[in-house]
């Protein structure tokens, strides 16, 4: 019943992230949500949750092509390393507060491709430069019908625990005192529009 109601949702959606939503679609089968403008996959592979949205986005990384499938991981990425990864891949989401970071690309290989290399600028093992270089020579690869393990599997384990929810920096005595002088100042200015 669901994967009819998502083909029939998916017949609304414009060819660019249509096509890239239906092999979600024929790979994992009917979604678990379904809704206008986006299908929804939990635990689904090695993902947390796939997302096929109606938008999609252009996106010229190695070369132009639409993004509209994003893919999730549990995965902790260190506050230092979110400037490094913004500058490798637009792409490449990172979710510090829940604990998560996805890529969003046209299918599961190049999301595989684009957080292996994540991964690899968080842990050292290549910079910002060096996982480009990397991101277009397998994409070229793929297309050249060569091994592509980076698009194949993820190399690294998904985490467990990541949510990660801060550090408090206001106490209770401060929001008190704060939510006291906006009420004097609500009362303050009650008086003025009195007079």
């Amino acid at each position: 019943m669901a994967e009819a109601a998502a083909a029939s949702i998916l017949g609304d959606w414009p060819e660019e992230s249509r096509e890239a939503a239906q092999l979600v679609l024929d790979k994992y089968g009917e979604p678990d949500e379904a809704t206008p403008s986006a299908l929804v996959w939990f635990n689904a592979g090695e993902w947390k949750r796939i997302i096929a949205t109606k938008a999609f986005y252009e996106h010229n990384f190695p070369a132009p092509h639409f993004d509209s499938v994003e893919s999730v991981i549990d995965y902790a990425v260190p506050p230092d390393k979110g400037s490094a990864l913004a500058g490798f891949d637009g792409s490449v989401i990172i979710e510090r507060t829940a604990g998560e970071v996805s890529a969003r690309c046209h299918d599961e290989e190049a999301n595989r491709l684009a957080l292996n290399l994540m991964h690899d600028v968080v842990t050292g093992a290549k910079d910002v430069e060096q996982a480009r270089a990397y991101y277009a020579q397998e994409f070229a690869g793929y297309r050249k019908k060569e091994p592509t393990p980076y698009m194949e599997k993820l190399h690294f384990t998904a985490q467990t625990g990541t949510a990660d929810p801060d550090q408090r920096v206001l106490s209770d005595e401060e929001l008190e005192q704060a939510a006291d002088e906006g009420e004097r100042k609500d009362q303050n200015q009650g008086k003025g529009e009195k007079a």
